[in-house]
């Protein structure tokens, strides 16, 4: 099959596009898993939490967003708010644990089994989107930018 686009002819293979598709709803569905857990804890009770339960919530309604809008059609600008996303539940994670947030610590795995799918779920995320990251055509016209001819 071959494509016309704007910067010249090129092949396009369905196994690559199919994998590429595969990938960003598996992303989409490691993204809504994340949100339900961060909505979940919202509702049990982080909400009382103060500045951190906003976070929660936050975090919730962009993992849903990202996740309804990932699998239509990803440019390099909204897979790389997907990866901020997760990368940025797993520093705060990460922060919540050690140095705190906002004064607000926890230790080990607790809430469990939140805690664990959560970090799981973000490393998944993370791990879905990176080749979508290392191919050709990931800055081009349908991508964030536009190349021109030459």
């Amino acid at each position: 099959m071959r494509s016309r686009t704007g910067t010249g002819t090129r092949a396009l293979t369905g196994t690559r596009t199919l994998t590429e598709i595969g990938l960003r709803i598996a992303a989409a569905i490691t993204l809504t898993v994340s949100g339900y857990i961060h909505a979940q804890l919202y509702i049990t009770g982080y909400r009382f939490i103060h500045v951190v339960g906003v976070l929660f919530l936050l975090q919730a309604s962009v993992s849903f967003t990202l996740a309804a809008l990932l699998p239509l059609n990803s440019p390099l600008l909204l897979r790389l708010g997907a990866a901020g996303a997760a990368a940025g539940a797993l520093g705060g994670f990460a922060a919540s644990r050690t140095i705190g947030v906002f004064g607000f610590t926890e230790h080990g795995w607790q809430p469990s089994p939140q805690s664990l799918i959560s970090v799981l779920v973000e490393v998944a995320t993370l791990l879905l989107l990176a080749p979508t990251f290392f191919r050709p055509e990931a800055i081009t016209r349908n991508g964030l930018f536009w190349q021109p001819r030459r």
